[in-house]
């Protein structure tokens, strides 16, 4: 079920972000003129990356107020989630929901041991049980192809970038500028490198969330034998959120690149949109279901 071409890509693009921040280090090294402050900044990468995996579902499920849902409360969710977790012959996820009236759902949770799919209000009244099914299926498919630990990685990486970049402007090159020593233009080319270096972070991190949506998509499709539905739930996805977005706020924005469609409406096209444009997965699910 693995798009091989999909996976090497999102290799290719961690690669090249763990690349950026050993050079950024290795800038803010040199600049500072101590080795060490490399070796101390990537031990607090490692930590944040730690974190930010170990503790994914607790922090997305606690923004959304999701809360777990019995299989008594919830028959019809538990077994289709049942179903489709045993046609990957992978570990069930837990079952939450949300009360959010913005119709989505993500998927989370470090492994498929600890996995977790969340449905919110407005999802679970707009969709059919077909639609919802091959939204169940992207979403199995993203804790199976362990997305929550690539995405994860990208994302306290990208925000590691930030932070030495902010730290870089504040001391880094006014050490520099005291010491008397060092070239100055190789000074301003390193402090430029370093402020750009977080804007192309928060695009590779962006084309990695893209791909492994169309990943998702692809799999999930081939998981429920049902790309129709897939695309039809998008469609209603798309319109439903222009009418009922997600509030704008910080701590949602952490966690809007699990959710199957962009929550926040026409932010969609943006160019750090972590999703693909909706009409784009649409028609790729259209023309997998032409070649069926």
């Amino acid at each position: 079920m693995h798009h091989h071409h999909g996976r090497l890509r999102t290799a290719g693009l961690l690669a090249f972000l763990f690349a950026m921040v050993l050079m950024v280090g290795a800038i803010v090294a040199y600049s500072m003129q101590s080795p060490a402050v490399l070796f101390i900044f990537a031990g607090i990468g490692l930590i944040s990356v730690a974190y930010s995996y170990w503790n994914s579902d607790k922090i997305a499920l606690r923004a959304m107020r999701a809360y777990p849902v019995t299989r008594e409360q919830a028959p019809a969710l538990y077994e289709m989630v049942e179903e489709l977790a045993h046609r990957a012959q992978e570990p069930v996820p837990r079952i939450f929901i949300s009360p959010q009236p913005t119709p989505n759902a993500f998927a989370t949770g470090r492994n498929p041991e600890r996995g977790v799919v969340c449905y919110t209000e407005g999802i679970l009244n707009l969709l059919t049980p077909r639609e919802l099914r091959a939204v169940t299926g992207h979403e199995l498919m993203h804790i199976y192809n362990r997305d929550i630990l690539i995405s994860s990685v990208a994302a306290a990486v990208a925000g590691f970038l930030t932070t030495i970049t902010q730290f870089f402007i504040l001391f880094g090159g006014a050490r520099g500028r005291g010491g008397g020593g060092g070239n100055p233009l190789a000074l301003v080319g390193g402090l430029l490198a370093v402020i750009l270096m977080p804007i192309a972070a928060s695009l590779i991190r962006s084309a990695i969330s893209r791909t492994r949506e169309y990943d998702a998509d692809a799999d999930g499709a081939e998981l429920s034998g049902d790309p129709l539905a897939l695309a039809s739930a998008l469609d209603k996805l798309q319109n439903g959120i222009s009418r009922v977005p997600l509030k704008e706020d910080p701590k949602h924005d952490a966690h809007a690149h699990m959710m199957i469609a962009n929550p926040f409406g026409p932010r969609a096209r943006q160019m750090f949109s972590t999703h693909p444009p909706m009409d784009d997965r649409i028609a790729r699910l259209k023309e997998m279901a032409g070649q069926r």
